[in-house]
């Protein structure tokens, strides 16, 4: 009865395209779903170990606003180790509920009324609906024309007095791609002493194929948000840890929003998270081992049928166009391959207008699970030519 009492801008925004998608076709009968982003490996046997240990040590009461102690400096360890970037544990990390909140207390603290964010398109779906919250404007770059890649030249044509920020999400879901080293150069030497931010999204970090990850941080620190948690670098997505970095005089707002938010990350998981950047910080080797495998499959797979395919550098996605001879659209096409096959990919609108005509797999899954599901999509793609 109090529904026209709602805020208008959390009336006009929707639930994700993926979970949509996911949420219709989950009901069906020996379904293989190539759709969440769910790393099908076990949370390491050690960072569990730590979570119960926690548990059974009454280890269950609010911790500092920002995190133990403890495993900020852990967690500015594993970042100095792998990416040389260098953060102060005391106040230029906040421990948050997941990557996802990370990212929503940086736009609620960084943006305000008529802001403008860019973001490159695809890209996945979290990230408007905050900006549009905030009374701020998401301004999507196509790069389909740029393989994917949200590069300087595509950035500059669309700065203006308004841009706030610029979204760089990379390894990219739902694309793969990464951006080099030079390219991220590009980007800082430009964007220097320049009144907006930078929100590297790099949650899909340790899972690059070709090059080591690179951050933007390490070229301008100063202007620069890093969202990073371990979600998927040890499948933990349950345990809803994330990582925000940013210098001291960015940080010591966000946290006042993070405060209000939530207190503070679970203390529970804080534990297992502490485990998992310590003595697991080469967790995720095992699981990229598998998981290049697997590209390395897929991609021959996808290619042998003739699909429009750029090979991921990250993550685990294959964005895939939509043969020119199948007119449907991506919604149309992924409820029709899995009415007819009974696999599930999702559809590209669900990463923006920018998606349309492609669908993104995958391929966090076993080889047998994606060998079967790979040939009933081959077959559909049969049936209709």
């Amino acid at each position: 009865m109090l529904e026209h009492l709602i805020n208008q801008r959390v009336k006009k925004i929707e639930i994700s395209g993926i979970r949509k998608f996911f949420n219709m076709v989950a009901h069906i009968d020996d379904l293989i779903s190539f759709t969440i982003g769910q790393p099908d490996f076990p949370t390491p046997e050690h960072v569990k170990e730590a979570g119960i240990a926690a548990i059974e040590q009454n280890f269950t009461s609010y911790t500092h606003n920002a995190g133990t102690l403890e495993l900020r400096e852990a967690a500015c360890n594993f970042v100095k180790v792998k990416y040389g970037l260098d953060y102060k544990p005391a106040s230029e990390v906040i421990v948050t509920a997941g990557a996802s909140e990370a990212i929503d207390i940086a736009f609620r603290t960084i943006l305000k009324e008529g802001s403008e964010v860019l973001l490159p398109g695809p890209i996945y779906p979290g990230y408007e609906p905050i900006i549009k919250m905030m009374g701020a404007t998401p301004v999507h770059v196509d790069i389909r024309t740029n393989q994917f890649r949200f590069t300087l030249e595509m950035i500059k044509p669309f700065i203006t007095e308004k841009t706030r920020c610029i979204v760089l999400p990379y390894p990219s879901n739902p694309t793969g791609v990464s951006l080099s080293e030079s390219e991220l150069r590009e980007i800082a030497d430009y964007l220097k002493n320049k009144d907006i931010f930078i929100l590297a999204d790099e949650i899909y970090s340790e899972l690059t194929y070709d090059q080591p990850h690179k951050s933007i941080a390490a070229f301008l620190k100063d202007q620069t948000i890093v969202i990073n948690g371990l979600s998927k670098s040890h499948s933990m997505t349950g345990w809803r840890i994330g990582f925000l970095f940013a210098p001291e005089d960015i940080t010591k707002h966000i946290l006042k929003v993070h405060q209000y938010n939530i207190s503070c990350a679970t203390s529970i998981a804080q534990k297992a998270a502490l485990a998992a950047v310590s003595t697991g910080i080469d967790d995720a080797l095992v699981m990229k081992s598998e998981y290049l495998k697997r590209r390395e499959y897929v991609f021959q797979r996808l290619s042998a049928m003739g699909l429009d395919v750029i090979k991921p550098d990250g993550a685990f996605y294959f964005f895939i166009k939509i043969p020119d001879t199948i007119p449907l659209s991506s919604f149309d096409f992924a409820l029709k391959l899995v009415q007819e096959t009974k696999v599930a990919v999702v559809p590209g609108s669900a990463f923006s207008e920018y998606g349309e005509g492609y669908f993104r797999l995958s391929f966090a899954c076993s080889m047998e699970t994606l060998e079967l599901g790979l040939n009933r999509l081959e077959q559909f793609l049969r049936n209709w030519n």
